[in-house]
């Protein structure tokens, strides 16, 4: 038993608007126990709605409609599905009372063209709409087969689905079990490198690992199926150890984490302070820093060296080491952290200096060239040489610059810490 989602709506199809639909209700699915394989996005025309609709009903048990429920012309959900199943569509009083009320409350005329919402199949039962025009409906065209449809406005959608969908699903025996998922977060290792390692859980039936990437960073998503969340819970602790244990520092947290929050929570429990330098990223890792609650117990400040001028006077970079190895270079990565440390007087210092592009690479310091600087409690400085070119995005090369720094930073807490 699956479901399958359908949204339809031409301007989704152009980008116009985020599918955000899916995303909830693909969510509310997991939260049921109800797997779905299939999404399927279709623009506003019924010949290829019904071509959807037919491969759709022929491989799952629940179709879930989003979308096309308005008054205008081009929504055609509700009469291009009654229209597949060869049934009618009749005008529901009940419909057509709720949505004359909702235009008098509101000081207006109903539009004759409003009239349409008050059809449905023949057959169907009402989805009521609390706060919208557009009701949607639960109708069973044949045994074995429920559809439910929705309007495309997410914040009506939410609360047909929460106030009436579920119930409804509930009572048909569906939702006895949870789909409950954990994420894995991994910084410092690839996608397919952590995949390799741990390719002996990829396949496990329950609960399920899965790898995936986005901004810089690799997950890996447990999900288990279960009566409760505890229960998930139990299947899901003994994969995600092993998981930690043999990904070691290039596992950094889990689902809400950020490098952020958990380099926070390492300096505060060691009682550790860090102060930042910063060039290319122009501020953003202290901007990274400072969006973590209760930051200011460990974060003391930075300093933002755009020009070599605040390098030298301010952190106190070799005027001379400038010249002759250029500010973006191990060697001023180096300074800058130490400069920085020296000046606000704290445990740590990180620095960044680089070129972010898209304009200001050469031959042999090419754009997404970046240096990170870091200066320990003992004074002793190291730096680190990252190439972040094949990214060609600006904002890209700053942010993974930043979080870069904070992998590094976590890492050597972690080891001095654990010694």
């Amino acid at each position: 038993m699956s479901a399958e989602i359908i949204c339809v709506g031409t301007e989704l199809l152009l980008g116009d608007i985020l599918n955000s639909n899916a995303q909830f209700i693909a969510q509310q699915l997991a939260q049921l126990g109800i797997p779905h394989y299939y999404q399927t996005v279709v623009g506003d025309n019924p010949q290829r709605l019904k071509q959807v609709i037919e491969i759709a009903a022929s491989r799952v048990q629940i179709l879930i409609f989003t979308g096309g429920l308005g008054p205008t012309p081009d929504d055609l959900t509700g009469e291009t599905i009654a229209d597949f199943f060869g049934v009618p569509l009749v005008e529901s009083a009940e419909i057509l009372e709720d949505i004359t009320q909702k235009f008098a409350q509101r000081g207006r005329v109903m539009s004759p063209s409003n009239r349409k919402q008050a059809l449905i199949p023949q057959g169907a039962k009402i989805l009521p709409n609390p706060t919208g025009t557009a009701p949607g409906i639960i109708w069973q065209p044949r045994p074995g087969l429920t559809i439910l449809t929705f309007p495309g406005v997410p914040s009506e959608m939410h609360r047909m689905w929460t106030d009436t969908a579920v119930p409804f699903l509930k009572s048909q025996g569906w939702g006895q079990e949870i789909i409950y998922s954990r994420s894995l977060k991994f910084w410092g290792i690839g996608e397919s490198a952590l995949a390799e390692k741990v390719s002996a859980y990829l396949n496990l039936p329950n609960p399920t690992v899965a790898p995936y990437a986005g901004k810089g960073e690799v997950r890996l998503r447990i999900s288990a199926k279960a009566t409760d969340e505890k229960a998930a819970e139990e299947l899901i602790a003994p994969v995600k150890k092993q998981l930690k244990e043999i990904a070691g520092l290039d596992y950094y947290g889990a689902d809400d984490d950020t490098l952020a929050s958990v380099v926070g929570e390492l300096l505060r429990s060691s009682g550790e302070t860090l102060s930042v330098a910063e060039s290319c990223t122009g501020g953003g890792l202290g901007q990274i820093l400072t969006e973590i609650p209760g930051s200011s117990d460990y974060f003391w400040g930075g300093v933002i060296s755009y020009d070599n001028t605040v390098k030298v006077r301010l952190l106190g970079v070799n005027p001379d080491d400038l010249d002759q190895f250029g500010a973006v270079s191990a060697t001023v990565a180096e300074q800058m952290a130490i400069g920085v440390k020296n000046l606000l007087q704290t445990t740590w210092g990180l620095s960044i200096t680089g070129i972010a592009g898209p304009s200001g690479g050469t031959a042999t310091k090419p754009v997404g060239l970046v240096y990170i600087g870091m200066a320990g409690p003992g004074n002793e400085v190291t730096s680190y040489e990252c190439k972040f070119g094949t990214m060609k995005n600006r904002s890209f090369i700053r942010l993974l610059s930043a979080c870069t720094a904070l992998d590094n930073l976590r890492r050597s807490v972690i080891v001095r810490t654990s010694v």
